[in-house]
């Protein structure tokens, strides 16, 4: 598929370039749903659809794509996973109502949504504004989620490079006509209830991107395992990244020899991408599964020596 990369407006560059718009996959899928429908949640119609069996995960997409934009690695999921796909409030095929767009909110519709679908605790993967949406969800319903793993998503506004941040307020309504040919809206208008909404979303968005933000005091109350995915060119600051994962107690001291110190959390830097690829990096399923699945890395040096003895 070719990527939003050629930026012939200035506002088209925002589009493509704020931190929850990304290039949408295509819609077809070689799996199809074991079960899908809408569920009514504060006020809003959400679409699911649950794929394979085993352990419940529930996959959050990015801003102005849907459930479908995962295509390319669901089936690598679904062989050991029962994934749980959602479209976001406003996203694909869930329809947007008066209410604005907030990630407090859609976390606390995520925790009603696994409630409604009869899971008891489900582990959470989240891309972008998925990401947001998962970690709102663990802060809020920490009750709800047994491992939580966020690719491509920061905890803090000004953990994007600081020329994002004009692109994201450019973000609205007005971009509609320069997007009508895009994969975005396409993609949007091929399964959304209401496809002339999508200036309003475009609105909904850009004003949720233009709100400031600082989650540093919530990350620290995570008490369940926490993966961090980045790409190596991220829109989101190395600094920020790294702040990041020490909020949530790794990267403060040597892990020991024997690992003794090691922290419970992981953090995984995927070499050659950036956030409008990574949901799409081959090496992003054999990254995150081993650390949902609860399974550690390699056991250390030392372990390995004690063992041969």
């Amino acid at each position: 598929m070719k990527f939003l990369h050629t930026l012939f407006a200035p506002l088209l560059s925002a589009a493509v370039a704020v931190a929850t718009i990304v290039p949408v996959a295509s819609h077809a899928q070689d799996s199809k749903p074991a079960k899908s429908g809408y569920l009514s949640v504060n006020g809003v119609n959400y679409h699911y659809q649950v794929h394979g069996k085993g352990e419940p995960l529930l996959l959050l997409h990015g801003g102005l794509g849907d459930f479908d934009m995962f295509g390319p690695v669901l089936a690598e999921l679904t062989k050991t996973r029962q994934v749980i796909g959602v479209d976001l409030y406003g996203h694909g095929r869930t329809a947007l109502t008066e209410r604005p767009m907030s990630l407090t909110d859609m976390g606390d519709d995520m925790a009603q949504i696994v409630k409604q679908l009869g899971y008891d605790k489900v582990d959470v993967m989240g891309y972008s504004l998925g990401g947001g949406v998962g970690f709102r969800m663990a802060v809020q319903h920490p009750e709800r989620v047994r491992r939580l793993a966020l690719v491509s998503a920061g905890y803090a506004q000004d953990g994007f490079f600081a020329e994002m941040l004009p692109m994201q307020a450019q973000v609205g309504a007005g971009m509609f006509e320069m997007m009508k040919e895009t994969p975005m809206y396409k993609s949007y208008a091929a399964v959304a209830p209401r496809p002339q909404d999508f200036p309003k979303l475009l609105d909904q968005m850009g004003a949720l991107m233009r709100k400031p933000y600082d989650y540093a005091e919530d990350v620290k109350k995570l008490q369940m395992p926490v993966m961090l995915v980045f790409g190596d060119s991220d829109m989101y600051r190395p600094e920020h990244i790294m702040k990041f994962y020490q909020l949530l107690g790794g990267g403060l001291r040597d892990a020991g020899w024997g690992r003794e110190n090691m922290a419970k959390n992981r953090l995984a830097i995927l070499p050659g991408f950036t956030h409008y690829d990574l949901f799409l990096a081959p090496s992003l399923v054999p990254t995150v599964l081993p650390f949902l699945d609860g399974k550690s890395n390699t056991a250390s040096w030392g372990q390995q020596v004690a063992g041969q003895k």
